[in-house]
């Protein structure tokens, strides 16, 4: 069975227990040192992540490649960044309570699974086991009627999406007989076995993921819970959960479904196009900051699956150096959001950043950086990430994407450089409140990252390389 395989998500499950107990048996404050227990985990997880032997575990339904070694990476990364985020945040609102990093903790042993997934059994008790942790974060500020209603809608609309998730898996193994992606490969390696039965539930399976990376149109969650949870919930949520559902969406349509190319191109083109023109369109009239991080989300998913709808090594190889250069470029965005707070206030309106360059001109300069990354500015890296999906889509000869992709890039650049005027030409607001050593630790790692990505771009580009690879055995 070769359970040491999974010893990375089993560690941190027993961490995760053992962090619980400690909150609930400790008197007074431990959110503080349920945290620093947390991230220590974290980084023991990377550890053991990076020492993983390759091969499948529990009868084939985990597997370790390079592929998920890249995306655990990421993820870790992703979710470290967004815990020291919410440190000083959480003490302000009221929120300091032990439960948060546990709950993180716990959602991150889901997204370890997701990508080591090669069964729809262990996907969906994956996907699962993230899932519920999230809802209760998105509702974490209870008090808090935006919260609660952010975490309510996003468990109805997470309960409908699973809902269809199962009966797209309950489908494609009535028709298929089998759970196991490598079985499935090899049934559909002969066309006369890919029944119409199997093709629907393979659609309602690719609905199911789809609401989870918020691709349109799965995405009506997305601002309302963007909007309402507490900032650094959604900077967790913008980060690691992306890469967990992305990266299994890949594995899902190039392992099972690899010979059904020519059945679900059409419906990625479709989702990326209608994806990247709604992101760029719905932000620009949005007040709220974290109302039109959410549509840039949507927007970036698209160029994302860019790269899938291409279907080759260097269209996957171009959705993983995206989700990098995403998740810093998002994690650096929402540390800048977080430390908008002014008297004690948490504050999210565009209009509250007038003039932040001459009151704090580090952090208008940091989140420059994020807004023209994202634009897609060269030599930031959100330039590299679309450079390289637009080529592979070109050399593959989807030159319908490519182009949608860069005007859609156009119209983006308008919203973000709108931030970028406000806090360098509009008349100074009273200045935000001294900003937490954690907030600017974060900010100073994504905007090095953002900035300096294209100086040595090689040992990215050539784990996203050999990860994409192994994908495509």
């Amino acid at each position: 069975m070769n359970w040491t395989l999974a010893l990375p998500e089993i560690t941190l499950s027993i961490l995760a227990m053992a962090i619980l107990l400690f909150g609930v048996l400790r008197r007074g404050e431990s959110f503080s040192v349920c945290s620093m227990l947390t991230l220590g985990a974290l980084l023991i997880g990377a550890v053991l992540v990076i020492g993983q032997a390759r091969g499948f575990a529990f009868n084939g339904q985990y597997v370790v490649d390079p592929f998920a070694v890249f995306a655990k990476l990421l993820i870790l990364a992703g979710a470290a960044l967004a815990l020291v985020s919410a440190q000083d945040y959480n003490r302000e609102e009221g929120l300091a309570r032990f439960e948060y990093p546990v709950l993180m903790l716990l959602a991150v042993v889901g997204m370890l699974a997701m990508v080591s997934a090669n069964n729809f059994m262990s996907l969906y008790l994956a996907l699962e086991l993230q899932s519920l942790a999230l809802y209760v974060l998105a509702a974490f500020a209870r008090d808090e009627l935006r919260s609660a209603e952010a975490g309510l809608k996003y468990f109805v609309l997470g309960a409908l999406a699973s809902g269809l998730l199962l009966y797209g898996i309950s489908l494609v193994y009535g028709f298929s007989g089998t759970f196991d992606f490598a079985a499935l490969a090899h049934l559909l390696s002969d066309p006369s076995h890919a029944s119409a039965g199997l093709i629907v539930g393979m659609v309602f399976v690719i609905a199911g993921l789809a609401f989870k990376i918020s691709a349109v149109p799965f995405h009506m969650w997305t601002p309302d819970v963007y909007e309402g949870a507490p900032t650094p919930v959604t900077a967790f949520l913008g980060t690691a959960p992306k890469v967990a559902a992305i990266v299994l969406l890949l594995r899902v349509m190039f392992v099972p479904f690899g010979h059904l190319t020519s059945q679900w191109t059409q419906i990625f083109e479709f989702v990326s196009i209608a994806s990247m023109i709604l992101g760029s369109l719905a932000a620009i009239g949005q007040t709220s900051i974290k109302r039109l991080m959410a549509y840039s989300s949507i927007g970036h998913m698209g160029y994302a699956l860019i790269g899938l709808t291409v279907g080759t090594v260097d269209g996957l190889r171009g959705v993983l150096i995206y989700m990098v250069t995403y998740v810093f470029m998002s994690a650096g965005t929402f540390a800048c959001l977080i430390a908008m707070r002014r008297r004690g206030r948490a504050l999210e309106k565009i209009s509250d950043l007038a003039g932040l360059a001459r009151t704090d001109g580090g952090m208008a300069l940091a989140l420059a950086i994020f807004m023209f990354s994202m634009a897609g500015i060269p030599p930031l890296s959100g330039f590299f990430g679309k450079l390289y999906v637009f080529l592979a889509a070109v050399r593959a000869g989807y030159w319908t994407l490519a182009i949608i992709g860069v005007l859609t890039s156009v119209v983006g650049a308008y919203y973000y450089l709108r931030v970028i005027k406000v806090m360098y030409f509009d008349d100074p607001a009273p200045a935000f409140d001294r900003r937490p050593v954690g907030l600017s630790f974060v900010l100073g790692v994504g905007a090095v990252v953002t900035t300096f990505f294209f100086v040595f771009p090689a040992p990215i580009v050539g784990a996203a390389q050999a990860a994409a690879a192994a994908l495509f055995g």
